[in-house]
């Protein structure tokens, strides 16, 4: 399997009614790596989350697992693949301690009673081994700062051992010193070898720890870019459609005869 991108997406595409939200968009996301998805609003990148996640399925296209096809037509599907998504609202309950959010839906139990031992000693050794910093994991969640709410929602979808984890906008909101602590959990994530897919609006934190950014607007590709050798300003242009403008302009340069002729956008990425 080596070389083989965990999930690896082709001519995907979703219409709402009269409006086509993604249009023959393609995606890979390789083990230990962070991919991020980028766009300006309603470029399709929510669509293409949850198509994944399988809360709504695409009309075509075709979706491979480890190199193999396979069908995502509900969220059970994504979680037996091997997909956890985090959603922007978190989905904590703020009543309950971080013990009972972490295992929320899928509690210990021993003889009919719930294990709060068993699922207190999961919940320290989970969060040591993401160094997530907490006053108690018996804290409710109300009590907990932005960045510490974050950690515990990513840490929550680890527990079922997934191997893609998608992220939404894990640093919306939040203050400099809470999403720096974000970003470590988020590479923290790519040393376990999970693949994952970041969405979000930040070029700033996703120039911090993408090891590739995918752009998507109006619904299709834009762009694949690497972000130690790209610009931002670069990335910026294929989110507005600057960069297929200027390559337009270029062109019709060329046919007045002024100028050379140019080359496509992925020309213009570094080898």
């Amino acid at each position: 399997m080596a070389g083989t991108p965990v999930l690896a997406m082709s001519g995907i595409s979703k219409r709402f009614g009269a409006v086509q939200a993604l249009s023959d968009v393609s995606l890979e996301v390789n083990t230990g790596e962070v991919v991020a998805l980028v766009g300006d609003n309603g470029a399709g990148k929510s669509t293409l989350i949850k198509v994944i996640a399988g809360v709504n399925p695409a009309d075509n296209g075709e979706v491979r697992w480890e190199g193999r096809p396979v069908r995502i037509d509900k969220p059970s599907d994504a979680t037996g693949l091997g997909i956890a998504t985090v959603y922007q609202d978190l989905a904590l309950c703020d009543n309950l301690d971080v013990v009972a959010n972490l295992f929320l839906g899928r509690e210990l139990t021993r003889v009919g009673v719930l294990d709060e031992i068993a699922m207190e000693r999961r919940s320290r050794e989970l969060l040591t081994s993401l160094s997530v910093r907490l006053p108690s994991v018996r804290v409710p969640a109300a009590g907990l700062s932005g960045g510490q709410r974050q950690s515990v929602a990513i840490a929550r979808s680890l527990l079922g051992e997934p191997k893609v984890v998608l992220l939404d906008e894990p640093t919306a909101a939040l203050g400099v010193a809470q999403t720096a602590e974000v970003l470590d959990l988020i590479e923290r994530l790519r040393g376990r070898g999970l693949g994952v897919l970041l969405i979000s609006h930040q070029l700033a934190d996703v120039r911090a720890v993408a090891d590739r950014v995918v752009v998507l607007r109006l619904g299709r590709n834009a762009g694949v870019f690497d972000p130690d050798r790209t610009s931002q300003e670069e990335i910026v242009q294929a989110i507005t459609g600057a960069l297929d403008n200027a390559v337009t302009r270029r062109r019709a340069r060329v046919e007045e005869g002024t100028a050379t002729a140019p080359r496509s956008p992925d020309e213009d990425q570094p080898a």
